[in-house]
């Protein structure tokens, strides 16, 4: 009975050896020195460090010139530009020291808004096709060939504005019309730029809504169609709404195709005229900073001024696509 007792003992004793062994094992091998990986967390931590401070380095300067422009004078000395001015007026002239933003503001809302116009439907559908309808090879295929799009120059974009879109709507309205310079040409060639990224994105957003939803739907009876428009959009709403904020964002801060067929001067219209020409932000942006202009005077630092406006409008558009994807969000099991 002793005997028993002691092999009985000795066989405890030694499987809580083993477990300390195996834990002591596990602890080293938790802890077991990975340099490779650490340098990879250093990397990455400072890649964020890095965007951050250019993103405030960005922001210090345009605040800081746009200040200057703020403070500058007349040769009368009155004040050349206000606050409530450069906001709220209708009339860009700085040769005249008139700096009301609406004109340039104005077209670059109509060109964002006509690109989003094309951009959205053609790309969601595009999605929807390659989630739900698509074989995987074709899928495969098709993919990159509308993600080449976005390879694509955007002076390239430009140019087929003014050689092509332009003369197909002066044949549909007619050239007294439709001016040579437009900003519909440019907001339907930029609708086009954007495409892939709206369509990409919201493919992304349906391929993720889980399979389960699609077969719940299914043994309802529901059709496919009856089942992308009930089920699987309102569960990928989130995503959509992101990739058309993004969309949107990236018309708002195109350059060359409005600097090459909206029109080369500020132009107030309302109602808001399609067809003729007008000046985006970013379009003033690149033709005045081209010409000679001296550092420090107002003609210079108004182009901040606009940089500052342009930044911030673009800031608010990315909290809203924030606060709209987690709003409409879906969390799945």
């Amino acid at each position: 009975m002793t005997t028993q007792v002691q092999v009985e003992t000795r066989a405890r004793t030694s499987t809580l050896a083993a477990l300390k062994q195996d834990t002591q094992d596990e602890v080293r091998i938790e802890r077991r020195p990975r340099p490779f990986e650490d340098f990879i967390r250093l990397l990455l931590q400072f890649a964020g460090i890095v965007s951050i401070f250019t993103t405030i380095g960005i922001v210090i300067v345009l605040g800081n010139e746009t200040l200057s422009f703020i403070q500058q004078r007349t040769p009368e000395g009155a004040p050349a530009v206000t606050l409530d001015e450069f906001l709220l007026t209708t009339d860009w002239q700085p040769g005249g020291y008139k700096f009301g933003i609406l004109p340039l503001l104005e077209s670059t809302l109509m060109t964002s808004i006509m690109a989003i116009l094309v951009a959205l439907p053609l790309g969601l559908g595009a999605a929807i096709y390659l989630s739900e309808y698509a074989t995987p090879k074709v899928r495969a295929s098709l993919k990159p060939i509308l993600e080449i799009l976005a390879g694509i120059p955007t002076v390239v974009y430009g140019y087929f504005a003014v050689t092509f879109m332009t003369p197909v709507l002066q044949g549909l309205f007619g050239s007294n019309v439709v001016q040579f310079y437009n900003t519909a040409s440019a907001g339907l060639v930029m609708g086009i730029m954007i495409l892939p990224t709206i369509a990409s994105m919201s493919e992304d957003a349906l391929s993720a809504v889980p399979r389960n939803l699609r077969e719940a739907s299914y043994g309802m009876g529901a059709t496919r169609f009856e089942t992308i428009i009930k089920v699987i959009l309102p569960a990928a709403l989130s995503g959509i709404l992101a990739a058309m904020i993004v969309g949107i964002s990236r018309a708002v801060g195109e350059t060359m195709i409005v600097a090459l067929a909206a029109g080369a001067g500020p132009n107030w219209s309302m109602p808001p005229n399609f067809f003729v020409a007008a000046e985006t932000i970013t379009g003033h942006i690149a033709r005045i900073s081209g010409g000679d202009l001296s550092y420090g005077t107002i003609d210079y630092n108004s182009l901040f001024a606009l940089g500052l406006a342009l930044f911030i409008f673009t800031m608010l558009l990315n909290m809203l696509g924030r606060y709209l994807t987690n709003r409409f969000r879906e969390a799945y099991q």
